[in-house]
């Protein structure tokens, strides 16, 4: 009945847009891979896709059997490669997934030790993932995820690692610069600079600005951290980051930071990991070095 191959077969064609381009994808002929399929909808007695034209568009049977395969197919091609890590001797590849656009200075200085007493083990950094952060926990795509917003589910284990204050980054001769914080009604004549991130999974949205019926003058977006520091110091704009960042910078960037209200918006940085993982040796290495990370960074909120 339903094999491996079918499952490769219905992404692959999902994923090309042809039987063809399948086909040489999985090494397969277009007839060896049509009769494969044809056989199979003929066992189910309903049909995968239907024809327009020169197209194929996914029945509703054909649309499930597309989302079993995109996560059933990660898992055992992980499968498989950590069995044949396991005949060699190997640990693999420790893959790690940021939903937190700051952490990255963050993660390099607990990579660097991480690689040095783990040689056997080697990390991979993902981003963008095909189901989001929580998706790709459960589909096998990363085996950590960095995230400042933990969803908590069954199958899941979020280990908090460090504390931060979120606070918004001005030019050090910025009029706000000098106060002991900045107010959402001040917020409506400045320019805010964020990473590419919808507003609603950003902080000084959520919890800062729309809570009090306020929204910046304009929004911009920015990829790198240092180009966005470098805007907020020529006084183009401000931005909201991590306190313990923003102090890594001020010795090289004219910035400084100011508290988002009187009381500041503490948050924290979770290692979410299946639970099923947490014993792997690596991978509890990893969390335990990160959470001794905090003193050796200087990440307590800072009242």
């Amino acid at each position: 009945m339903l094999e491996r191959i079918h499952l490769s077969i219905v992404a692959e064609v999902e994923r090309r847009g042809s039987l063809t381009a399948a086909a040489e994808v999985l090494c397969v002929t277009q007839s060896a891979l049509s009769h494969s399929m044809k056989k199979l909808e003929q066992q189910l007695g309903t049909d995968i896709w239907l024809r327009e034209g020169r197209s194929l568009r996914l029945t509703q049977a054909g649309q499930y059997l597309l989302a079993v395969a995109n996560r059933v197919l990660p898992q055992l091609a992980l499968a498989e490669e950590r069995l044949h890590q396991f005949a060699k001797g190997e640990r693999g590849t420790l893959r790690i997934g940021m939903e937190c656009h700051p952490c990255y200075q963050w993660l390099l200085k607990i990579v660097s030790p991480y690689l040095a007493g783990w040689p056997d083990v080697d990390v991979d950094v993902k981003q963008k993932f095909q189901f989001g952060g929580i998706g790709a926990l459960f589909g096998y795509e990363i085996d950590l995820l960095v995230t400042p917003d933990p969803l908590f589910k069954p199958g899941l284990h979020f280990e908090p690692v460090f504390d931060y204050e979120q606070v918004l980054v001005v030019a050090r001769h910025h009029p706000l610069a000098q106060q002991p914080y900045v107010t959402p009604e001040e917020m409506a004549q400045e320019i805010l600079i964020t990473y590419p991130v919808a507003p609603e999974r950003l902080d000084i949205y959520t919890q800062f600005l729309q809570p009090a019926g306020m929204a910046p003058k304009r929004h911009k977006t920015i990829e790198t951290t240092d180009i966005m520091l470098q805007m907020v110091a020529s006084q183009r704009g401000v931005a909201a980051l991590p306190r313990w960042l923003v102090q890594e910078y001020t010795a090289k960037v004219d910035v400084v930071p100011v508290r988002l209200g009187p009381d500041g918006i503490a948050k924290q940085i979770f290692l979410g990991a299946r639970e099923a993982d947490l014993d792997i040796d690596h991978l509890k290495a990893f969390i335990e070095l990160a959470r001794g990370s905090a003193e050796a960074l200087g990440t307590y909120i800072q009242k």
